[in-house]
């Protein structure tokens, strides 16, 4: 087996052992095989970087024939090259800290055998969704991500809500597949092809070709662009498809942090940058990407301002970050956008697990408001958020701070109008991003416990098998981006990406890096202020946030409630389709149901009823019968023989 392919089948091989053996070979055997399978995964895909993104080679291995029809032929194969490489990293990392995590944190947990089997699936779907070389391949990694990170959200279904946020993520994310369906079809209408290479090789050609639909004209590439986009909205939580992903935080904690740090979550990032030739040639599609990602993150950056439980707040700030990446995206800085994602799964998978290490020590407890002066009981959990919170804010010289500058930096570059405004949106939301990071921090670590005695007494630190693999993390959150500045964004740019990414016709990141110093600075002074805000009103004043709520109650409401998105969406689509449902439901009962099999059982229960009133058991009452019946056959005859 090559190093690639066991990158991606290992999970899946661990998966399946320890999903339907581990009856036969025990809970912990079935935990270590899954643990140690992600843990080679890394390894190899550690050893495939080096190989592929600084060596500067290309792996490509068909594995074999998938479909013939016709003319069409399509193999399962497996693409790397450095875009592939640096999505391997991060994904097998980020498993391979989660499902050691899993081991502390689930223990109890009597289903953990399959909760880890359902973490290994999850990640070999993801790993064929990066390594496909074609729209097909990608599309059944994208749908496998879906189907496990259901099963996942959904793991506690004793929990009524657990298991409508899993069915929430699951039709939420099927509204955006639709599209993303509709664009590979397109997307094959116009090229011919479903194959990576050989769609780009007939974008030239295609420059002014038009797709008429019902009477109306469409550019063909700006049309299937924004149909794949949709799809990238669903599975990525951009404004419009992003309800699903807050309440995901039903989930076990170390479901978040892989689902919300680095993998599902970042599918349409990567999907968007794997395109970048086609999006490219749609700029009317990549201005929409930059105008959605800028309210996307402006929006979410607004709703964790409010949030009281612990999760949320950490799943509204990745909603927030993935905007920064789609605004990156969309003015063609896409080493920028994948920089970001590869700095954000170090220091967001950190923070969720560290929010877990919380929830531990205070018995499952997730309010904010409930917590309050243990950071001297969970001094680690403390450093570590530290740290996160100092990377998400962009500090300097945290790993956040040179991916997330740099995107700002790329869109203030990108000139006036849709730049000026994602650069803008970003600004404020840099600001609100460290202000609500450091009243998670207080709330969370300082001022007076607001636990109960017992609960507080008995807070401890998680054992080393949780916090000790987050050590991985801490060291990306604090160096990643320290290290990669020069390969994603820097001097070595050209070389490091070679042809995975489009570096844009004017290298919006060589204008970035020459643009002026005070829109390079202003990201991190707005940073700083939100903190120094932040620790004087939830350390020092805590009775003016109150005080704020109350004066601006409508955007304190706007806030709190996510600007009523999930209300708007039941009454526009939830409750019609119950009504409909309803209706259905009871005419199925009253007409086929009650005409069909119920009514024919009734008709021939009632018929046998009337019928078994002739059985009396008295001879002279057959007798009459028989006689009776044959006088109606007499009478039959003669009426038959007269006529």
């Amino acid at each position: 087996m090559s190093l690639g392919a066991a990158v991606v089948f290992l999970p899946l091989i661990a998966s399946a052992i320890a999903g339907f053996g581990h009856r036969l070979i025990g809970a912990k055997a079935a935990q270590a095989i899954t643990c140690l399978a992600v843990i080679a995964a890394a390894v190899c895909s550690v050893i495939l970087f080096s190989r592929v993104a600084l060596d500067h080679a290309v792996i490509t291995q068909p594995l074999l024939t998938w479909i013939t029809s016709g003319d069409f032929t399509m193999d399962w194969g497996i693409r790397i090259d450095t875009l592939t490489a640096v999505m391997l990293v991060v994904v097998t990392v980020v498993s391979a800290v989660v499902h050691l995590y899993s081991l502390g944190y689930m223990h109890e947990d009597q289903h953990i055998s399959r909760f880890m089997s359902y973490l290994s699936l999850f990640t070999f779907a993801m790993l064929m969704l990066v390594t496909s070389d074609n729209l097909l391949q990608m599309f059944f990694g994208w749908e496998g991500v879906g189907l496990a990170s259901y099963l996942l959200i959904g793991f506690w279904h004793h929990k009524n809500s657990a298991n409508a946020a899993a069915m929430k993520a699951f039709i939420v994310n099927r509204v955006g597949d639709f599209g993303f369906e509709l664009g590979i079809m397109l997307t094959f209408w116009i090229t011919g092809s479903v194959q990576f290479e050989a769609i780009f090789a007939k974008l030239p050609d295609l420059a002014d070709m038009q797709f008429i639909f019902w009477g109306h004209s469409f550019h063909a590439l700006t049309l299937a662009t924004f149909l794949l986009f949709i799809g990238a909205m669903g599975k990525s939580a951009q404004l419009g498809l992003h309800t699903w992903l807050p309440d995901a935080m039903e989930g076990p904690t170390p479901v978040s942090a892989l689902i919300h740090a680095a993998t599902m979550v970042t599918a349409g990032v990567f999907m968007v940058a794997r395109l970048s030739p086609m999006f490219e040639a749609a700029p009317d599609t990549l201005a929409f990407v930059t105008i959605l990602g800028a309210l996307t993150a402006l929006s979410a950056a607004f709703m964790a301002l409010t949030q009281t439980d612990i999760k949320r707040v950490i799943a509204y700030s990745t909603m927030s970050q993935l905007g920064y990446m789609f605004m990156a995206l969309g003015v063609g800085a896409y080493g920028a956008a994948v920089f970001h994602l590869m700095t954000h799964a170090f220091f967001k998978a950190l923070l969720f697990l560290g929010a877990g290490s919380v929830i531990h020590a205070l018995h499952h407890e997730q309010d904010m408001r409930h917590m309050g002066g243990v950071w001297k009981k969970i001094p680690i959990t403390y450093a570590y958020m530290w740290i996160g919170n100092l990377a998400l804010a962009g500090i300097p010289f945290f790993a956040g701070y040179y991916s997330k500058d740099m995107i700002l930096e790329a869109t203030y570059a990108a000139g006036p109008g849709i730049g000026q405004f994602a650069y803008w949106a970003g600004i404020v939301a840099a600001f609100m991003t460290a202000f609500y990071s450091w009243r998670l921090l207080w709330l969370t670590f300082h001022g007076t416990p607001r636990m109960d005695h017992h609960t507080f007494d008995h807070a401890h630190e998680a054992p080393k098998i949780m916090w000790m693999p987050l050590l991985i993390l801490a060291a990306g959150a604090l160096f990643a981006g320290w290290w990669g500045h020069d390969y994603f964004i820097g001097e070595d740019r050209f070389e490091f990406w070679g042809n995975s990414l489009v570096i844009g016709e004017h290298d919006i990141i060589h204008r970035a890096h020459e643009g002026p110093h005070w829109a390079a600075y202003l990201p991190t002074v707005m940073g700083v202020i939100g903190i120094v805000l932040g620790i004087f009103l939830y350390g020092r004043r805590r009775d003016i946030p109150g005080k704020i709520a109350h004066k601006f109650a409508l955007l304190y409401r706007l806030s709190l409630h996510k600007f009523y998105i999930d209300e708007l969406y039941n009454k526009l689509f939830v409750h019609p389709a119950w009504r409909l449902g309803s209706f259905f439901s009871g005419s199925d009962k009253q007409f086929i149901d009650g005409i069909g099999p119920d009514g024919v059982a009734a008709f021939s229960e009632r018929t046998s009823r009337r019928f078994s009133r002739f059985q009396t058991g008295f001879i002279f009452n057959y007798a009459s019968i028989m006689v009776a019946g044959v006088v109606l056959f007499l009478g039959f005859l003669l009426w038959t023989y007269w006529s």
